[in-house]
């Protein structure tokens, strides 16, 4: 159909030239997937020296190596051919590559088929094919797919014999590379077990927030990024976690101390990152310091002795009496939640109860960087003024979520 034509068109007649155009598109797929068996049953390897017709087709359409191999798969199922010895491969769905020659089947449409009859036995893949074509003309391949399901649940009620060995071992692969940006790049493959517990974990640490601070706009993606983080620092935090060289995992941040208390400039961050000094003092309100005198090439020479700014024991009072974040609204528990001075102790600020408030890593953050202020009020709880832009008047709030601890009468 040439530009005139096209324009001079009206709806149907576009329609239906798209409809013929798709036929010979997929005339032509099925064309070619006959030809790759056919190779294949000839030997790739005599015939071009390549080790699969999957590979060879991937360099003969330029196209990935995955896309290559769908191809192939859905040709050897469609096509009959020959094994290695001669001896005849019956085509699994014959009369569903006969219509896909004739361009009348999609690519969604044949594999839908071709993955019903593979679960059949041989005695019942004619009859259940011969169903699923006269269906799928008049249907698309999600309903044809919901056919073959009730096909097969009535040809084969119990299912696959279950496999009487031990089980095998569950596969799971992950990668977290660091890009030259500094961003971090995560990608993996679990078991459905797997899976589903970690998307179970993720959930729950994914809710919105619910907080004095405002609506919670993260997308689901933001938040599903920050709950993993949390699940992250649970982690290190566990007393379970296996030791490395002698110590507990950690990641090692190194700051000047003006920089530190200025709060402008870098730090670093592991072995290649960096971090910004503010974001330093978010993490030196509760960790384990090493000081260092340090030589004009940044060469340690002398380290003092490795201290916790907050102990066990204190940490534990910590929890008794915040019993969660502290931050007015929010629900997270002790165990998400990090020690907060409110004087910062590299300013002078004292370790003790009377400096030192409950925060989830959000919250501290938010203290951190914005207008919001905390001080021990008279009866030793944490109160919460917020800017100015939020409340004129600046009235304290208190965190009246969590449950308080019973006394005796």
């Amino acid at each position: 159909m040439d530009v005139e034509a096209v324009w001079q068109a009206d709806a149907a007649a576009l329609a239906d030239r798209v409809g013929s155009l798709l036929a010979v598109v997929r005339s032509a797929e099925a064309e070619i997937g006959s030809l790759l068996v056919e190779i294949e049953s000839r030997g790739v390897m005599e015939l071009y020296g390549y080790r699969s017709v999957a590979r060879l087709f991937e360099h003969l359409a330029d196209v990935p190596k995955s896309a290559a191999e769908r191809v192939v798969k859905r040709a050897r199922a469609l096509n009959g051919g020959r094994a290695l010895d001669g001896s005849p491969v019956p085509a699994v769905a014959p009369a569903t590559g006969a219509l896909a020659a004739a361009g009348s089947l999609s690519n969604p449409m044949v594999d839908t088929i071709v993955e019903v009859l593979a679960q059949l036995a041989p005695e019942h893949r004619d009859d259940a094919e011969g169903t699923l074509l006269s269906f799928a003309s008049s249907a698309g391949h999600k309903e044809v797919a919901a056919l073959g399901a009730r096909i097969v649940a009535h040809l084969d009620p119990d299912g696959a014999e279950p496999d009487s060995t031990e089980p095998s071992t569950p596969s799971r692969e992950l990668s977290l590379r660091r890009k030259r940006t500094g961003v971090w790049e995560l990608n993996g493959r679990f078991d459905d077990e797997t899976g589903t517990r970690a998307s179970a974990l993720l959930d729950s640490l994914a809710e919105r927030r619910a907080a004095d601070d405002g609506p919670d706009f993260r997308s689901p993606q933001e938040r599903y990024g920050d709950a993993f983080s949390d699940a992250v620092d649970l982690a290190l935090n566990s007393p379970d976690l296996p030791m490395q060289a002698g110590e507990r995992a950690h990641v090692m941040v190194a700051v000047s101390l003006t920089d530190l208390k200025s709060g402008v400039g870098q730090a670093t961050l592991g072995d290649t990152g960096t971090m910004t000094a503010a974001e330093a003092r978010v993490h030196a309100c509760d960790s384990m310091l090493i000081p260092a005198v340090l030589g004009e090439k940044s060469e340690p020479l002398n380290l003092g002795r490795l201290r916790r700014l907050i102990s066990a024991g204190l940490r534990r009072a910590l929890f008794l009496r915040d019993r969660g974040c502290a931050f007015p609204g929010c629900h997270r528990p002790p165990r998400h939640c990090q020690g907060h001075h409110i004087r910062h102790w590299s300013e002078g600020g004292p370790t003790n109860l009377n400096n030192l408030v409950l925060l989830c890593a959000h919250h501290h953050r938010l203290l951190h960087r914005s207008g919001w202020e905390v001080h021990i009020a008279t009866d030793g709880l944490p109160e919460f003024r917020p800017p100015a832009f939020l409340d004129k008047h600046r009235k304290p709030r208190r965190n009246n979520l969590h449950q308080p601890l019973p006394f005796a009468a």
